[in-house]
């Protein structure tokens, strides 16, 4: 992007470029998100006022790629396989956050359910349940592209998306 000064030259936008990340390991990904989404959304619905729902795109894949640098960086912190995955679960898990029902944990699968999701309950409270999924559940699958670009994730039903419970269904590989 290049704005222009008062004089001839333009001058480029430098691309943002964030300090490491602690938020999530400091205060827990609820209390993030719920931050987030509270400034966030008026400031998305200005933007979608203003230059239309394609707004809501760019913030799509803005938060994917923010999603998978997350990934990355745990991945750089905790390892790469399934029970290193499993040990980052405590952030999102923190504060009664998830209820979650483990199915299966073989070391290549790590598969379960959750069976409440007070992240769906924040943004319901917040009346942005649409937006919601776009800023949590839309994350899940970028995040573990960047923690290991070898595992799958599984997802057909979501607390958001109105289903009883959400299902993970993850593949570490062999």
């Amino acid at each position: 992007m290049t704005a222009t000064s008062s004089s001839t030259s333009p001058v480029k936008t430098p691309k943002f470029q964030p300090p490491e990340d602690r938020l999530t390991q400091t205060l827990g990904v609820l209390l993030r998100r719920e931050t987030e989404a509270r400034i966030l959304a008026p400031v998305i619905a200005a933007l979608a006022d203003r230059f239309g729902t394609g707004v809501l795109d760019v913030v799509r894949d803005t938060i994917i790629e923010i999603a998978r640098t997350q990934g990355a960086q745990l991945a750089e912190e905790y390892g790469q396989n399934s029970a290193a995955f499993q040990e980052t679960l405590a952030f999102w898990t923190a504060n009664e956050a998830l209820e979650i029902d483990l199915l299966r944990d073989d070391g290549r699968h790590l598969d379960f359910n959750v069976t409440r999701c007070r992240y769906a309950e924040m943004y319901r409270a917040l009346g942005i349940e649409e937006l919601g999924a776009l800023l949590s559940c839309n994350r899940d699958g970028a995040l573990i592209e960047g923690f290991n670009p070898d595992a799958t994730l599984t997802r057909d039903q979501t607390i958001l998306g109105g289903a009883p419970c959400c299902t993970f269904r993850y593949d570490f590989g062999g």
